[in-house]
């Protein structure tokens, strides 16, 4: 599978359906069918039909954020194009760029004047930023 390279001005939007699909494929860490997909929501207790399944896929593969690897008949077996931490940075560096400017100083300093930051959450910071 080949490694492509997003920028933020190519962010991937993904819906909050697609996005739950998303973590799933993560989470299996393998490629994986549709099939294989509706057992693991059905055991989650989310009764999804086939095709709407189908349809999601296919939209995660039109954005790009999914790879069809394998076609066996009518059964595509899939896999992320886009790696989990990959897909946050993007999505972390789109809001920073669209709501702050492109600083994360602004975005720290919104959360924290919005009473957003804890005492905890301060010191974590602190220390994070001081081991860097």
């Amino acid at each position: 599978m080949s490694k492509e390279v997003y920028t933020v001005n190519q962010a991937i939007k993904l819906s909050d359906t697609e996005l739950e699909l998303m973590e799933v494929i993560w989470e299996h860490n393998q490629p994986v069918t549709s099939t294989e997909l509706l057992a693991i929501f059905t055991e989650r207790g989310k009764e999804w039909k086939a095709q709407t399944i189908s349809t999601f896929l296919s939209r995660l593969v039109d954005k790009g954020a999914l790879a069809i690897i394998a076609r066996q008949g009518r059964i595509n077996t899939y896999a992320p194009s886009l790696s989990k931490e990959d897909y946050k940075l993007l999505e972390t560096q789109h809001i920073v760029n669209k709501l702050y400017h492109g600083s994360f100083k602004n975005m720290i300093s919104a959360l924290y004047d919005g009473d957003k930051l804890s005492d905890k959450d301060i010191q974590e910071l602190k220390s994070w930023f001081s081991e860097k």
